[in-house]
């Protein structure tokens, strides 16, 4: 089940607001400490270092890429290995037209009867099942009396190779489906539990400095992002 994350903004916004907050925590610390026992030094020097953490190895992770990526490789086997394997089906109707029982033999044995049908529709697992009953199943006899009929023999050294290939590119997209899935996950229990800390002090320094306008602002945690937004905009070039 997907993780939700507990605010409305946006990562980066989140974390740079975090670490604002951060600072300002620290700098009123010998004040703030005498109010809460665990507002320690070594407290806010964690918290900080967690927020560093998260914006450094964290903020802008895109296991997506990878996913993407792996996905293009597959596709980059997969397609002429189907090319090669319809191909080679048809010069196999071909020279064996005058022999329909020996074309349906050759066809069971090599698994086109039982998985062409599913490879048609672009089933990746139904592709590599052919292509390892193809290896397994293409004996030296059959493989010369293919090859007597005219077939080059390079168009079937190229469908065993895809076998391997399909199955390792296969297994890379699955492995990285999951992963992506494992570092969504963390990387938003990472931010969530950063925000609900940073909103804890929020709440706590705030009602402390409720009566000081300018400090009550600085752990307001919706005025700390709306000044980070109004200062990039002052910073924006006039056109």
């Amino acid at each position: 089940m997907a993780l939700n994350r507990n605010y409305n903004y946006k990562d980066v916004d989140m974390l740079m607001a975090s670490k604002t907050i951060t600072k300002s925590f620290t700098t009123n610390l010998p004040e703030l400490s005498t109010i809460r026992t665990n507002w320690t030094e070594e407290y806010a020097l964690q918290l900080d270092t967690q927020i560093d953490d998260a914006i450094d190895n964290q903020l802008g992770v895109d296991k997506k890429k990878e996913l993407r990526n792996a996905t293009g490789n597959l596709q980059a086997i997969q397609l002429p290995a189907m090319r090669d394997l319809s191909f080679l089906k048809t010069q196999l109707e071909v020279d064996f037209s005058h022999d329909k029982p020996k074309l349906n033999e050759m066809l069971n044995t090599l698994g086109f009867s039982k998985h062409l049908k599913q490879v048609q529709k672009k089933d990746q697992e139904a592709l590599i099942a052919l292509l390892y009953h193809f290896k397994q199943n293409l004996s030296d006899e059959l493989r010369s009396v293919i090859i007597s009929k005219g077939i080059n023999p390079a168009l079937l050294d190229r469908v065993i190779g895809y076998a391997g290939n399909l199955k390792q590119a296969n297994v890379s997209q699955e492995t990285l489906k999951t992963e992506t899935k494992s570092v969504s996950k963390d990387i938003t229990l990472t931010f969530n539990t950063i925000y609900n800390e940073i909103i804890g002090i929020c709440k706590i320094a705030s009602n402390y400095y409720q009566y000081d306008e300018l400090k009550k602002d600085q752990f307001t945690f919706a005025k700390v992002i709306a000044n980070m937004n109004a200062a990039r905009k002052i910073s924006e070039p006039v056109n």
